[in-house]
């Protein structure tokens, strides 16, 4: 009784999180990834492309793509439909329809590893090496969301290959973006020219994105309080852990989720293992009830 009335309370006065108790309706697309992997990019172009004539920026974007994890069920109520949402949830029979984004999760390690930095949750001085093995059996801040494998495998094995699922891999997105954008486009029943593609592009690339971020730091619930020093949007590049990770570190990774990596097509270079090795296998914890952060 007590707990029903502080959620009401919560609820009432806007301080709940909305997150996986969030009400869906059935005319909702929600953009969903694992964290740090391109969904915030991913929300600028969407926001761009179904909002032309209005400047996106880090002060509107809770606006035009809220974030479920990070706003009020109320407030997402306020939000006029058909609502676009950003979601880390994984699989959610209730989401009716999806632009997934997906990220070689080698990659994700190295961008979460400055990202849990920012936000305070280690030190500087946390041993990379103890962060990679924290990353892969799921002791980080987004825990609630699963691991990499779980969140990726929970979507891959539930809705691939379905019309109401879209999904994009980073790496193919920074390769061809304007491809991204058709696709996007054609997802959510829009068919932009040329020039809206244009735009929609100048309008959320990395370049600008650092820019808006830098001026608009403490006006973004995502960034605000957060350390300065270390930006939330980053090199926009892909294939960095061939040159920052240590081949034992990519071998703890791949040895996870190596066959989900090779169903998504990213390439596997650790060794085989020969026969009597022993190779950590790691058993993915269940979810936990603590809400981390994006």
């Amino acid at each position: 009784m007590i707990y029903g009335m502080r959620s009401i309370v919560r609820y009432l006065l806007g301080s709940d999180i909305a997150g996986r108790l969030l009400a869906v309706y059935p005319d909702d697309t929600f953009i969903v990834s694992y964290p740090r992997s391109g969904n915030t990019w991913t929300r600028f172009l969407v926001a761009n492309l179904l909002h032309p004539g209005e400047v996106v920026t880090f002060a509107n974007i809770e606006r035009l793509v809220p974030d479920c994890e990070a706003k009020s069920s109320r407030y997402l109520r306020s939000i006029p439909r058909p609502r676009v949402i950003k979601s880390h949830e994984y699989f959610d029979h209730r989401y009716p329809r999806v632009i997934y984004v997906v990220r070689d999760p080698r990659d994700v390690a190295l961008s979460y590893y400055d990202f849990e930095r920012k936000y305070r949750h280690i030190p500087d001085s946390y041993p990379f090496e103890n962060y990679i093995t924290d990353f892969v059996r799921g002791r980080l801040s987004s825990r609630d969301w699963g691991t990499w494998g779980e969140n990726v495998g929970s979507w891959i094995s539930t809705r691939m290959g379905q019309e109401s699922f879209l999904l994009l891999r980073y790496e193919d997105m920074l390769e061809d973006p304007a491809l991204a954008v058709n696709r996007i486009a054609a997802f959510v029943g829009i068919q932009p020219d040329e020039a809206r593609i244009r735009s929609v592009l100048e309008r959320s690339s990395a370049q600008r994105m650092r820019q808006l971020e830098r001026g608009q730091s403490n006006q973004w619930v995502s960034t605000r309080g957060k350390r300065t020093d270390i930006p939330f949007i980053r090199t926009a590049v892909s294939g960095n852990w061939r040159s920052k990770l240590a081949p034992d570190l990519i071998a703890e990774i791949e040895s996870a989720w190596g066959t989900l990596m090779s169903t998504l097509g990213y390439e596997l270079v650790s060794p085989k293992p020969k026969n009597g090795d022993s190779v950590p296998r790691y058993a993915d914890p269940p979810f936990a009830l603590s809400r981390g952060h994006d």
